[in-house]
């Protein structure tokens, strides 16, 4: 296993007038990170919402159904980052169509070798079911990089523990989980939830969340965001289980080495091991 330098964006969102506006500021933060020599960058969800704000030829805001319509131009952007800089990157997620008139919340992994892969939010909240008519993914998937096997969760996925019962019984050591929360409440669902993932599956758990305001776009006017990084809570690891965090609300990158080998050390002999000593005669188990 290769030390691993992870990234973190607290994408601070702001109204544009043309995708340049968005592939500049992505640019931008991928550069940035390039300099701290990082493996994996994770950028936040729904953080494309922004190209909305480029709005029609009256001056109003695209709707929700108009974010395919930038999809390809999306891929293109962080595929070629991917290869310019070398990196895996979390493209955050982005709603894509799924070809019979549905619309998924879908994180993608960009790989400096050109690959995609894409993983689709699995629990939609309210606003996404009822305002934005979206539709959750079917299936969990874990990815194998050189560094290792990751997953994918977005925000509301991280509340759910079954989910990531999954992905570590399917070999996830590190899960990414980008988020987009208005207020601190939801902030605060999200990042309690993340440390309470990672004592129950002894993993790393990369977050972050958008900043800022998109003045014209609905349900994207407010943002409370925070990026951090989180470790189980063991000798290994700092006592709080925070490998890193961001200033809330503040537009900047967070970066962590963390070390996976150690995740081996604490599931077999660390002063828990709730890993090892799940109770799968009582409540099963989800591999």
């Amino acid at each position: 296993m290769k030390g691993l330098r992870v990234c973190a964006v607290q994408y601070k969102l702001e109204d544009i007038g043309r995708f340049d506006d968005f592939a500049a500021q992505v640019r931008h933060y991928v550069r940035n990170a390039s300099e701290y020599g990082v493996h994996f960058i994770l950028f936040p969800e729904f953080f494309t919402t922004q190209l909305l704000s480029i709005g029609d030829d009256s001056g109003a805001a695209l709707g929700i159904g108009r974010l395919p319509e930038f999809t390809d131009k999306y891929v293109e952007l962080f595929r070629s980052l991917a290869a310019e800089y070398n990196m895996h990157i979390i493209g955050g997620t982005h709603v894509v169509s799924t070809g019979d008139g549905k619309l998924n919340n879908a994180a993608h992994l960009f790989y400096p070798d050109g690959r995609v892969e894409r993983q689709a939010k699995l629990h939609m909240t309210p606003t996404e079911r009822e305002e934005w008519n979206m539709s959750p993914g079917e299936g969990l998937g874990v990815f194998d990089t050189e560094f290792g096997t990751i997953a994918m969760l977005t925000c509301y996925d991280i509340e759910f523990p079954e989910i990531v019962r999954m992905a570590r019984a399917k070999g996830a050591d590190i899960v990414f989980c980008p988020s987009c929360t208005d207020d601190r409440h939801g902030f605060y669902r999200v990042r309690y939830c993340c440390h309470a993932r990672a004592v129950e599956n002894q993993v790393y758990i990369v977050t972050t969340g958008t900043v800022g305001s998109l003045r014209k776009v609905d349900f994207m006017r407010a943002n409370f965001g925070q990026a951090a990084v989180i470790s189980p809570n063991d000798i290994p690891f700092p006592p709080a289980g925070i490998m890193t965090e961001g200033i809330i609300n503040d537009d900047m990158l967070v970066v962590a080495d963390i070390d996976v080998s150690l995740l081996h050390d604490v599931r077999a002999a660390g002063s828990v091991t709730t890993w090892r000593d799940r109770r799968t005669d009582l409540y099963g188990d989800w591999s």
